[in-house]
């Protein structure tokens, strides 16, 4: 019938789109749905058949004799025929050959998953470029197997939330690699700015997550302090913004009214009295914040910390709220949720509860899934921990009027149904990565009997205490991390003064003093378990050996 036409791909293709056009939206989400595990299975047979070529030319490369010129490696030879199998640059192919390496040797569970359909290629690449700094090989098949047992769970996951998943489980595994990596990190900290040829400036540099999270929040709030009439959009405030900050100053409204409401008056001073004052919300579980826990935390606008950078942002807060929210059953009958559980519900969920959208919750809004019942809220669809997500203004507007529905579990968990049927579920994020015991979300409140100054006493001096606990570990850490230094800088001194020696006189040093000079050279890495000596009294200076 087709006769040499059947050969032509325009004619298969065309065809191939005439029959999806038959099927029903709830078969056509199926055909989605089966041909994204196909495509995963076919980037693990392809992903094995890079590993097993690296095998081949790494093998005949090691049974080679040298020829007089040098030989290229076994790496080199398989990024090659990849680049030139695939139409890839050496740049990509090379990438390829490390990530088929990696799957074979370093994960071979999540290869598995991979090649079973049970997982997608963007979250095993992920995988592997958040786990690329584990040397040790233990420790790496530790994380596989943790990952493999929990990918599972994964459907639905935005990129975000499996970034910070995946970190979890790297900063639990190896905690002293990670925090090595975070202090080299830090000093190698730096702002700097680059002048463009339009007027213009690019800002570029590396800060803590902490600096960078207030001072992302730090823009936002000036860049919302001018009325709504103003004309530029929300990026251009807070480009702007960067500047009234440098100078202390409130960001100008630029409408033009006279009548503008936040327009200074007589006299006035554009000072923004405000400061520098921001609220960082961190995820974290009682013991690491309070006590000696390795576990990680999560700074919410960033991403996974380590539980050193949670202890130290708790020490330097000025205030700290560790308590969670109990919703009355008045309250539970307002439509606003209180402060204290929308910033609850906030840091449990940490983004969007639709399936793969990785929104920040602090740019989320605060749904209600049992709709909240506004002339009788007492019928249901109450403000309370179980009832409330966070969703970002397209989703919440997609559930209101595309056909979505949702029910949402005692323990956060949401189930979605689409306009055709298919189900999805997302379990927060904050929960899942700092699981805690809680208490029932809505209760009545225990009689109070004590007073209101008595109970801020009270909590004013368990924060003091907590400070007070916290500050002897850390400076003991920061003296140790110098003394640590110091000894360095004397071995290297030590050393230095031995090669001189040696370069200038050529036998050992006659001279009373500084007989250390004489003795053999000291390495200069010290071992983890090293502690200073205990403190001497400082003699003078000697005079040189020579």
């Amino acid at each position: 019938m087709w006769g040499v036409g059947v050969s032509d791909p325009s004619i298969i293709i065309a065809h191939m789109f005439e029959q999806l056009r038959e099927l029903d939206p709830a078969a056509l989400v199926a055909v989605v749905e089966s041909t994204h595990r196909q495509e995963s299975i076919l980037i693990a047979r392809r992903m094995a058949a890079v590993a097993a070529l690296l095998r081949h030319r790494e093998a005949s490369l090691g049974r080679s004799h040298s020829q007089g010129f040098g030989l290229i490696g076994g790496f080199e030879q398989t990024a090659a025929e990849v680049s030139a199998a695939m139409n890839l640059s050496p740049t990509a192919a090379a990438f390829v050959v490390s990530d088929a390496a990696a799957l074979d040797t370093r994960l071979p569970r999540v290869a598995a998953l991979l090649a079973e359909g049970r997982t997608d290629w963007r979250t095993v690449r992920l995988i592997i470029s958040r786990t690329d700094l584990i040397f040790d090989d233990k420790l790496i098949a530790k994380v596989d197997q943790s990952l493999a047992a929990r990918i599972g769970n994964w459907h639905g996951w935005s990129r975000q939330r499996i970034v910070n998943a995946v970190d979890a489980v790297v900063r639990t595994t190896d905690p002293d690699a990670a925090r090595e990596r975070r202090l080299e990190a830090e000093d190698k900290r730096h702002v700097g700015i680059n002048p463009l040829d339009n007027g213009m400036a690019e800002l570029y540099g590396t800060v803590a997550a902490s600096a960078a999270t207030a001072f992302d929040r730090r823009l936002s709030q000036l860049a919302k302090q001018v009325c709504a009439e103003d004309p530029r959009t929300m990026d251009q405030r807070r480009a702007d913004a960067l500047a009234a900050l440098a100078q202390g100053h409130r960001l100008a409204c630029t409408c033009g009214r006279s009548d503008c409401p936040t327009r200074s008056g007589e006299g006035d001073t554009d000072r923004d009295p405000g400061g520098a004052k921001v609220v960082i919300n961190v995820v974290a579980s009682d013991q690491t914040v309070t006590g000696n826990g390795c576990a990680p935390g999560y700074l919410q606008g960033y991403g996974v910390i380590d539980a050193e950078q949670v202890r130290a942002l708790a020490a330097a807060a000025a205030s700290m709220r560790l308590a969670y929210p109990v919703t009355t059953p008045a309250q539970s009958l307002c439509y606003q949720p209180s402060a204290a559980l929308e910033r609850a519900v906030r840091c449990r969920d940490l983004t969007c509860r639709f399936p793969g959208c990785s929104r920040p919750a602090v740019a989320c809004d605060i749904d209600h899934t049992t709709p909240f019942n506004h002339q009788n809220p007492a019928a249901g669809g109450r403000t309370v921990w179980e009832n409330l997500k966070c969703l970002c203004r397209l989703h919440h507007r997609l559930k209101t009027f595309g056909g979505w529905g949702d029910r949402q579990l005692a323990d956060g968990t949401v189930v979605w149904t689409s306009p055709t049927g298919q189900t999805y579920r997302t379990s927060p994020a904050g929960a899942d990565l700092f699981p805690q015991p809680r208490g029932p979300a809505c209760a009545a409140p225990a009689p109070n009997k004590r007073s209101r100054s008595k109970q801020r006493s009270a909590r004013i001096a368990q924060a003091r205490r907590h400070n007070r606990g916290l500050r002897p570990v850390n400076e003991a850490r920061r003296e140790l991390e110098a003394a640590r230094k110091q000894e360095i800088d004397a071995r290297k001194f030590r050393n230095h003064m031995r090669d001189m020696l040696f370069v200038i006189k050529g036998s050992p040093s006659t001279s009373p003093y500084c007989t250390w000079v004489n003795d053999p050279r000291e390495p200069e890495e010290l071992p983890k378990d090293w502690v200073p000596d205990e403190p001497v009294m400082a003699s003078l200076p000697e005079d040189p050996p020579f």
